[in-house]
């Protein structure tokens, strides 16, 4: 190895001054999910009879929607950054550039310069986008013609079916692994306590792993950390998986109305 390169392979130093200049993701880089923006695109083209091939996504990494071309008969249909999304409602406004663009729900008529001047889509989704930000979105557009604010059911429909549908998809891909009894997780402690099970570790009885050693030819990790616990401790997870897969399958029936007034009479009664 180079010797200046050896000089910062093991530098925290220097990996916290690497670290500054790398693009940080926030909630203005919301790469939308394909099988979302296609569900929004379609019922866009179906309410306002935009042609397809007509649309334009001005907004990437490293784009400049300012400096982009518009030909005649083009529609910017994006998601833009939130952080300016008055600025570049304005843009397209005074251009008469036709667009429908993405929104946070809760702000969309926080630009009061700009809430007169186009329509605003409520819909009721949340939308997961790829880089985490879990968004209420709705939209911003300069089609409805004199409407200024509108509901769309059946846009709030076909999104959150979308989402479901990655919610799906995702579930599907992520790997389920069974572990031994002797390896604990916070997940398996989430569960127990979701059925009120008591379970405790103390210091004597495990070590810290973040993998198993027949992990480590796959690749693989104990996802989040785990512990390795003893036998007497992996006998007691053991119980405390049979009795949360007994309480997760139990049907609870609850008093009604009536019989929980009848117990207050009975405890009306032991008072006196």
């Amino acid at each position: 190895m180079n010797s200046q390169l050896e000089m910062f392979s093991d530098n925290p130093e220097y990996d916290a001054f690497v670290e500054k200049f790398k693009p940080k993701k926030t909630t203005d880089d919301c790469y939308t999910p394909p099988l979302v923006y296609e569900a929004v695109k379609d019922w866009a083209c179906e309410t306002y009879g935009i042609d397809p091939d007509t649309i334009l996504r001005p907004f990437y990494p490293g784009g400049d929607y300012e400096h982009a071309e518009y030909p005649p008969g083009c529609v910017v249909l994006d998601n833009p950054p939130f952080s300016i999304l008055a600025r570049i409602c304005k843009f397209y406004l005074d251009r008469e550039i036709p667009f429908f663009l993405f929104a946070p729900s809760l702000i969309a008529f926080s630009s009061r310069d700009m809430v007169m001047r186009m329509n605003h889509i409520i819909c009721d989704a949340s939308i997961v986008y790829e880089n985490g930000a879990v968004v209420s979105t709705s939209f911003v557009t300069s089609f409805g013609g004199d409407m200024v604010a509108q509901t769309a059911p059946e846009l709030t429909r076909r999104i959150n079916r979308a989402v479901e549908t990655i919610r799906r998809e995702t579930v599907r891909k992520l790997p389920k692994y069974v572990y031994p009894d002797n390896v604990v997780t916070a997940a398996m402690l989430q569960r127990y306590a979701k059925y009120g099970i008591n379970f405790f570790v103390r210091r004597g009885e495990c070590f810290a792993i973040s993998r198993l050693d027949a992990q480590r030819g796959a690749g693989k990790t104990v996802y989040g950390g785990g512990l390795l616990v003893s036998s007497q401790k992996a006998a007691e997870r053991a119980a405390a998986e049979r009795a949360a897969a007994e309480r997760a399958a139990a049907r609870v029936w609850q008093l009604s109305v009536r019989e929980r007034e009848m117990v207050l009479e009975l405890d009306s009664h032991g008072s006196q």
